[in-house]
């Protein structure tokens, strides 16, 4: 889905990494992409893999542009980062491998079950029980108090 010229990641699909650790991008994802665009692929510190889609990736390579070398704070985040970072593009079928680092972070197992979640402006990788936690935790009241706490 495209709104304006900016593509939004939506919907949450099942997947199987295969016997080489990939895992297929959902064809709603990757339409507006090429085989040569750069996504990038963190550890989310809550225990989850974020994907940043290209547009995502130079907004954040821009705003790490902007950051002081002097600044040893900033360093050290932008060094945590990409150096467990994966870097990557996909085949012509969407599919593009994950480092078993990744997938220990995640708690996936190889060959095993993959939760991809949109998330609008990025999509995450998750494993189906941490999907199901999550859903819980955010369930009912908890989630429209969740959405007037951040003003939505």
């Amino acid at each position: 889905m495209a709104l304006n010229g900016t593509h939004v990641y939506s919907g949450g699909f099942d997947r199987t990494l295969d016997d080489k650790n990939r895992l297929t991008i959902p064809s709603l994802w990757r339409w507006p992409h090429t085989e040569n665009d750069t996504f990038l692929a963190i550890p989310h510190p809550d225990g989850y893999i974020a994907v940043l889609p290209p547009a995502r990736l130079s907004a954040l390579l821009a705003d790490i542009a902007g950051k002081k070398i002097s600044d040893s704070e900033a360093q050290a985040v932008k060094a945590r980062i990409f150096s467990e970072a994966l870097s990557f593009t996909f085949d012509k079928q969407g599919r593009f491998g994950v480092t078993p680092e990744l997938l220990e972070h995640a708690g996936i197992k190889e060959g095993g079950a993959a939760r991809l979640i949109g998330m609008g402006d990025t999509f995450n990788i998750m494993t189906p029980a941490r999907w199901t936690q999550f859903k819980r935790e955010t369930a009912g009241e908890n989630f429209g108090e969740m959405m007037r706490r951040i003003g939505l």
